[in-house]
């Protein structure tokens, strides 16, 4: 199959299980309570579960690594996923995708006073560093491991992490010890298989992709949540959000057409090289 068709299908499907994770996991939230640890720890468990059965099929092959060396990548990756959901948990789905958007002038300021860097006025107002994409791409490459590899060691060993940590921040009675529908549980495992896919196609996405277009899939992504938010939660929206999704839109449009652009430039330079005679020696 072409690879830029089988790119264009995980950029789909990871916008739509993206949106749809961050809307069932806020509709679970309010209308359950579900605590979010052990939201997160459940979501790992089917990931890892998914994973194990993907393998059986023979859909990639497991390499062996030391765990030590996914320790780290495991760890950044149990705050990354409970600290989201804990926002997304006490915040409304706008208020949530906008902290989220911040986590660019965070970066940049620590950059500049850490480590003393300058950046230009079009990267402060326009970069969004993928720092977890990064961190995940360099791995992905020192391990040489492809991304269900790397996701196959690093969902169970975040799971068992945050199964430590369960009982000390969420009581038991809040869980075990309480009495689910049907509907709840239900919902609670469709969260975790959605969330199989997320993890699946954003690892797929990190390792095969330029960070700017992930960034545009980000943004594309919070302008839809936003409307989401909007529709499902009965979720005010501003002006200025309104303003700032026609925005965001209207840059991805762009960027769409300027890389259109660039590919037939580079396909029309080809052309003309293979139509020129080569010249005798």
């Amino acid at each position: 199959m072409n690879k830029k068709l089988i790119t264009a299908f995980y950029l789909i499907l990871n916008i739509f299980f993206s949106i749809v994770i961050v809307l069932l996991n806020k509709w679970l939230y309010v209308h359950t309570g579900f605590p979010n640890i052990t939201l997160s720890m459940i979501h790992f468990v089917i990931t890892s579960i998914g994973l194990i059965i993907c393998e059986k099929f023979d859909v990639f092959c497991i390499k062996d690594i030391a765990i030590r060396e996914m320790f780290f990548i495991a760890m950044a990756f149990c705050g990354f996923v409970v600290l989201t959901n804990l926002s997304l948990a006490h915040n409304t789905v706008g208020t949530y995708q906008v902290a989220k958007m911040l986590t660019t002038p965070c970066v940049i300021i620590m950059q500049m006073i850490v480590y003393n860097k300058h950046f230009s006025i079009l990267v402060k107002l326009t970069l969004t560093p993928i720092i977890l994409g990064v961190v995940m791409n360099i791995k992905q490459k020192e391990f040489q491991m492809d991304p269900m590899q790397l996701l196959y060691y690093q969902a169970p060993l975040s799971a068992v992490m945050l199964f430590f940590i369960v009982p000390f921040l969420e009581p038991i009675e809040q869980t075990f010890a309480r009495s689910w529908s049907l509907i709840d549980i239900a919902m609670v495992i469709l969260s975790g298989i959605i969330a199989f896919f997320v993890n699946l196609t954003s690892y797929w996405i990190i390792g095969k992709t330029s960070p700017l277009t992930y960034n545009m899939v980000g943004h594309f992504k919070f302008c839809l949540l936003l409307l989401g938010g909007s529709l499902i939660f009965h979720e005010t929206l501003t002006i200025n959000q309104v303003i700032g999704i026609t925005l965001t839109l209207v840059g991805i449009i762009l960027y769409a057409h300027v890389k259109m652009k660039d590919i037939q430039a580079v396909v029309a330079d080809c052309e003309d090289k293979e139509r020129k005679p080569l010249h005798k020696v």
